[in-house]
Parts: C-alpha cells; sequence; structure tokens
C-alpha cells in the first residue's frame, strides 16, 4: 500500500490547472503557474535532494492505484511512505543524509518526485 498523506503549501487552488514551470537543479527550487498566470508558487528543497519529473499517467503504470491511499481531489503536496521511487534510493545516500522522506506534487500535467531530508518551503511569488 502506497500512503499519501495531504500538506498544507499554504495556498489553495485547482491542482489539476497547475502546471510545472521550472526546476533549477542548482538552487533545488521549483515553480508552479497559478492557474490565473499572475503568481507562481515558488517550493525549496534544502540540502541533498534526489527529484523525478514524470508526467502523471507514468505512476499508474508503476504501481497499481488500487493500492493507493489518502489522496484528495485537487490537492496538490503529499507525504509518500511506501513508494516505490523512495525505496529504490541509496541505502548509503540516505544514511549520510539522515531520515529521508518522499514528497510528491500532482497537477493536471506533471508529477514532481523528491527525497530529501527536510521539509521544503513554499511562497507564492509575482509574476
Amino acid at each position: 500500500m502506497i500512503q499519501y498523506t495531504p500538506f498544507d503549501c499554504g495556498v489553495t487552488w485547482d491542482s489539476y490547472l497547475a502546471d510545472l514551470r521550472s526546476f533549477d537543479w542548482h538552487a533545488n527550487v521549483a515553480e508552479w503557474d497559478f492557474p490565473d498566470e499572475k503568481r507562481v508558487l515558488r517550493v525549496r528543497f534544502f540540502g541533498s535532494v534526489i527529484v523525478r519529473i514524470l508526467d502523471d499517467f507514468a505512476l499508474s503504470t508503476e504501481t497499481d492505484p488500487a493500492e493507493w491511499k489518502g489522496l484528495v481531489r485537487d490537492h496538490f503536496a503529499y507525504l509518500v511512505e511506501g513508494d516505490a521511487f523512495h525505496a529504490a534510493q541509496s541505502e548509503g545516500w540516505k544514511s549520510v543524509e539522515g531520515p529521508t522522506q518522499h514528497y510528491r506534487f500532482l497537477t493536471g500535467n506533471a508529477c514532481m518526485d523528491v527525497v530529501c531530508s527536510r521539509p521544503p518551503t513554499f511562497e507564492t511569488v509575482e509574476v
């Protein structure tokens, strides 16, 4: 079973209308467009991270959706437990980083998985 635990990222939106705008691999910062296109949600990750960006359709081919528990309609940010992506990461890397957690961000067009040892921060920015 894959457990999704929704968490508050400080915005209220229909996440299926949002889209991943960019990911800065040097700064570990992702930005998602708001549906109104006047703001972006900036998510910052700290320390070493492992990131995967894919079309959300690929998730249904990786694991059986019947095993997904805790998803909330139109919710964006989740802490994920029991998923193969986190399990596949190097045990050596995870032990050096300390306890790591798997975060998943879902929109209508993309999914971004992040494994890191510290929670991300969220900021809304006018564009």
